[in-house]
């Protein structure tokens, strides 16, 4: 695999194979190696870290269980894809339907749920005073078994009140509201910025706190205009990239 960045500790309390992990992905990334390169064989892998191939096959093992490597059967072990774009400003739907229509295993689940006072961002994007009374969730949700993303989703009181009532797991929240209340989704404006996990998000996610992110605000309005939904969803950068297509629009004349 070329240069390492660094040794086995074998004086540490760390177990070798979990110290290999760590070698192992830090290397990847130096190397520069992309999804799809095929990565060393458990024999060279011994020799250039000096460990057993017990050792290396758990490293492999959590590794692959993890989604940082894929194994063929009679090909060998590749880099996996470890980004993923699903859900990220794709629909107005939501992110439930982006991720559920790439027919990945997905889940949703509510951290938490609540009344709570508005601030003034909030206020100026639901168009209601500094203080009033908004509803707010929290949610996480995870892709393929990995804690992806946490959203915080702010409504005014009309619109999600009825939303503290109910579960909220693996659901949309776009569509109960269409669906069961009336509340029809016109147009939502956007952006994605590049920014830190804070500790809350962090903590939440099981990553380390400034973590670099994919942050896309959210302010969805109804057909007169009015904001009904207000979100922040945090995308793990390790794991998330956007997409783009352009396309050339034709000249006239």
């Amino acid at each position: 695999m070329g240069p390492k960045t660094s040794k086995i500790d074998r004086r540490s309390a760390v177990p070798l194979y979990s110290q290999l992990k760590r070698l192992l992905v830090a290397d990847l990334a130096v190397q520069g190696l992309e999804p799809g390169d095929r990565m060393p064989g458990e024999h060279e892998l011994c020799e250039s870290y000096d460990v057993s191939r017990t050792v290396v096959r758990q490293a492999l093992l959590e590794l692959e269980h993890e989604g940082v490597i894929r194994r063929e059967r009679g090909r060998g072990t590749f880099v996996a894809d470890l980004h993923s774009s699903r859900g990220i400003g794709g629909a107005l739907v939501g992110t439930f339907e982006d991720i559920q229509s790439e027919g990945t295993e997905q889940h949703s689940y509510v951290v938490r749920k609540g009344v709570v006072p508005a601030t003034a961002l909030v206020a100026r994007d639901l168009q209601v005073g500094v203080g009033d009374e908004v509803v707010e969730i929290e949610r996480i949700r995870e892709v393929d078994g990995v804690k992806w993303a946490f959203t915080r989703t702010h409504l005014p009181m009309a619109v999600g009140l009825p939303l503290l009532d109910l579960p909220l797991e693996d659901v949309s929240l776009f569509g109960i509201l269409e669906r069961d209340y009336g509340i029809r989704f016109e147009r939502a404006n956007r952006s994605v910025e590049v920014g830190l996990a804070p500790e809350t998000v962090a903590s939440a996610l099981e990553i380390a706190a400034g973590a670099p992110m994919l942050v896309m605000r959210s302010l969805s309005l109804d057909g007169s205009g009015r904001p009904v939904e207000r979100f922040v969803g945090y995308h793990r950068g390790d794991r998330s990239r956007m997409e783009i297509e352009v396309r050339h629009a034709p000249q006239e004349g």
